[in-house]
């Protein structure tokens, strides 16, 4: 028996690793001007350059993007972390929208987080 479990072990270390991949923690909205200011608190397990959430967007409940806010460093050092994204246009009447965080390595979260507005 001792023998089949050294090949089980070898191949489950040929797996790739698979990342955590970047949550929404929070996220807030308000009317500002002519748009929206959206604040996002996302958490992801930064490493450094190499490897970190380098965006999020604000999408229509059909998928649309309607913002889309980079990320230009990583923040290893602090999170969760807010940012926040002016501008973003909203259609009037709109209830809800939701966010969707980015990693530079694995893409976009297949996970959203809805957001309904006030």
């Amino acid at each position: 028996m001792r023998h089949l479990f050294l090949p089980l072990v070898l191949s489950a270390a040929a797996l790739p690793a698979w990342a955590a991949e970047p949550m929404i923690e929070a996220a807030a909205a308000r009317q500002s001007g002519g748009g929206w200011s959206v604040s996002v608190t996302l958490s992801h397990p930064d490493t450094g350059w190499e490897h970190f959430a380098d965006g999020w967007r604000v999408l229509d409940m059909a998928g649309n993007e309607l913002g889309l806010r980079v990320l230009a460093h990583p923040h290893e050092h602090e999170q969760p972390f807010t940012r926040s994204l002016s501008g973003v246009q909203i259609p009037e009447g709109t209830a809800q929208v939701q966010i969707q965080a980015r990693c530079q390595i694995d893409g976009w979260s297949e996970s959203t987080y809805a957001l309904s507005l006030p």
